[in-house]
């Protein structure tokens, strides 16, 4: 839709954590695209919520630098930060955060990757190593790499080991949820019909190995919400 190619990947809330992260304002042109897939999600799938997680997207842009012309593979933040510079040369780190409504620390990580990364795609106007509130930021016109195509670092490490400790503790959450249900239902079960009745409930949701909802049980056991039959 007018030359953007968006790409979805709907996930239920089990791939995610569950406190939800504040999302960016997106370009213009971006922001239609979505609102229409978005239409056509919900009007196919009632009852449903889609709520955009724009801080683990990427995206692919191409970017003229004078008389070359690269394709660069960004986070979502990133595009949004170098959308801006289409209509100006010079921006504060102030504007930028106002402009995008990226939360401060995400907006100061992501512009010291484009700033002091491998491919230094914008200049500061400050010599120090880290991003200032006050510090100005302008287009590098003369950036210049041997490669067409470039990945720009985006995502923190520690960031993506944290979402995947709070993804992981949410799924225990439900698993325990799962299994509490079961047996209320049914008040007595054979352990491996529990694990099988609880894999195949919670398969709507999520993959789950067998030996992750025995440790559940064997964690509600000891919590005395569960006791073996004698």
């Amino acid at each position: 839709l007018n030359g953007v190619d968006l790409n979805v990947r709907v996930l239920t809330t089990g791939n995610w954590p569950t406190p939800v992260i504040a999302s960016c304002n997106l370009p213009k042109h971006i922001n239609r695209c979505c609102d229409i897939f978005k239409q056509f999600y919900l009007n196919s799938h009632n009852g449903r919520r889609l709520t955009w997680q724009t801080s683990m997207g990427t995206a692919d842009i191409r970017a003229t630098f004078g008389s070359r012309v690269h394709e660069l593979t960004v986070s979502t933040y990133q595009m949004c930060i170098l959308d801006l510079f289409n209509k100006a040369n010079v921006l504060n780190f102030q504007s930028i955060q106002n402009a995008t409504n990226i939360p401060p620390n995400d907006l100061k990580r992501n512009l010291f990757a484009l700033t002091f990364g491998k491919h230094r795609i914008l200049l500061k106007d400050t010599k120090t190593k880290e991003i200032e509130t006050t510090d100005k930021f302008a287009f590098n016109k003369n950036f210049k790499c041997k490669l067409v195509k470039i990945k720009i670092a985006s995502v923190d490490p520690n960031i993506e080991k944290g979402i995947r400790v709070r993804v992981d503790e949410d799924r225990k959450a439900q698993i325990e949820a799962a299994i509490v249900r079961i047996m209320k239902a049914r008040k007595q079960m054979e352990h491996s019909n529990l694990v099988a009745e609880a894999t195949a409930q919670l398969s709507t949701r999520f993959f789950v190995q067998p030996t992750a909802i025995k440790k559940r049980i064997e964690c509600l056991i000891e919590r005395e919400y569960l006791e073996r039959a004698k």
